[in-house]
């Protein structure tokens, strides 16, 4: 069995749903992963927002465009009248529900941002049903769930999600909801934004899948940002560590978590894209690939921080100290760089900035700089590739604040200025992929 996941553009308009049903409607058995219809949930969260401030014209506006889109959904797509019926009845006790948290300023964020999954998969199962395909509607608040320091339980979910597959035999399609689970007291949680990619590998991981396969609007990991950079091309093939380093340093295609539960096992995930579903995306497995540099991402958000050692030397110690802080503080850590004395390093989540700058005063001095961007480089053993110096010739065109290289063999970062990171991307493009390296 296989795992499709497809994201909140190819659930996100009436034509894309019925193009997914072409995808995922060919007699074999799968489970088909939905995020919430496109700027659903970002509608969700300027809700809970408006509630929790007690904006309350702003909260009942945002309720009625999102039930004004979703009549318009289901009256656009179903056709069957109690079928329409049953859904508009879902949609204003949906709104009412909403409505209902406005008047007691009860304003739970994750139960919130949930109804935009559970809407999504309520309309395609009963859009499939009435299209004649056997499928079943499995909630995933009845099998996905976290433990206490917020990773997924997989004993739980194994052990739930088979069940429950086993209780619905013979269904051509099993659709659930990304992003959503409970938590390890029972209550709604989710895997933060852009989630639902490591739903599907997770229930791959669980039910040992043939291959999971994540489904958006573009196809595959492409060598550069296509948003910046012109002429960029697919890659047909990745590690899962290439693939987990871009998808961490910025490739947006992919949760940074998704190859996670699969890696070990073995199974591999494809990207494709829904509005092109002949082209072949990327493939991301064991199998490794050509050598030098395949693709190019870029992180935004980032802070960095330089932390100079109150002694002439770093005493013993001393980097244990600055570790335990962030680890405290549950902060991680992107990039780092030492020297005799001082360490640089850089963050992307700034929540615990202040206590950590806090502490980290007690025992040195401390400079902040933000509006930085990591611009990031990834292929197979790149740092002896005979091609990567080349790549070296931009520290004459953009000032280069950190590099961060020969700590992967398939990495080498770069931080700049935010302002500059189109520049970097360009210029890395030039200098590194012109001409198209051989390897796809």
């Amino acid at each position: 069995m296989k795992v499709l996941k497809f994201g909140g553009t190819s659930v996100g308009t009436i034509g894309n749903i019925q193009k997914v049903k072409k995808i995922i409607h060919d007699g074999e058995p799968k489970i088909v992963v939905l995020s919430a219809m496109s700027g659903s949930t970002n509608k969700l969260v300027e809700l809970s927002q408006f509630i929790k401030s007690n904006q309350v014209a702003e909260s009942e506006a945002i309720i009625h465009q999102l039930e004004q889109k979703y009549l318009a959904a289901i009256t656009g797509l179903i056709k069957d009248e109690d079928s329409i019926e049953q859904l508009k009845k879902y949609i204003y006790a949906l709104s009412e529900r909403l409505q209902s948290s406005i008047d007691n300023q009860i304003s739970n964020y994750n139960e919130i941002v949930a109804q935009g999954e559970l809407f999504s998969t309520y309309l395609v199962n009963q859009f499939l049903q009435e299209q004649g395909i056997a499928s079943a509607l499995i909630p995933a608040l009845d099998f996905m769930r976290v433990d206490k320091e917020g990773e997924p339980d997989y004993f739980y979910i194994q052990q739930n999600i088979n069940r429950i597959l086993k209780d619905n035999p013979n269904q051509e399609i099993y659709v659930t909801q990304g992003f959503i689970c409970l938590n390890n007291e029972g209550n709604i949680s989710n895997l933060k934004r852009g989630g639902s990619d490591y739903t599907a590998s997770i229930i791959g991981a669980a039910i040992k899948a043939e291959e999971v396969q994540i489904w958006t609007d573009i196809d595959g990991f492409h060598n550069n940002d296509p948003r910046v950079v012109e002429n960029t091309y697919s890659i047909a093939a990745l590690s899962f560590d290439e693939a987990a380093e871009l998808a961490y340093f910025g490739a947006k295609i992919l949760h940074p978590q998704t190859v996670v539960p699969v890696r070990n096992l073995e199974i591999p995930v494809r990207l494709k894209n829904t509005n092109a579903p002949e082209a072949k995306g990327t493939l991301i497995s064991n199998k490794i690939t050509g050598e030098g540099i395949k693709a190019i991402a870029a992180k935004d958000g980032i802070t960095a921080i330089k932390i100079k050692s109150e002694r002439m030397l770093l005493a013993h110690g001393f980097l244990k100290k600055v570790f335990e802080i962030f680890e405290k503080y549950k902060t991680a850590i992107d990039m780092i760089t030492t020297s005799e004395i001082a360490v640089s390093l850089t963050i992307d989540d700034n929540n615990y900035l202040p206590e950590i700058t806090s502490e980290l005063l007690k025992f040195a001095q401390v400079e902040l700089e933000e509006n930085k961007s990591i611009v990031c480089m990834v292929g197979n053993n790149i740092i002896h590739h005979k091609t990567t110096p080349q790549l070296f010739n931009i520290l004459q065109d953009v000032n280069i604040r950190m590099i961060a290289y020969g700590g992967s063999n398939n990495n080498i970062s770069l931080l700049v200025n935010t302002e500059d990171k189109t520049k970097t991307l360009k210029l890395l493009n030039a200098y590194i992929f012109k001409p198209q390296p051989a390897f796809d």
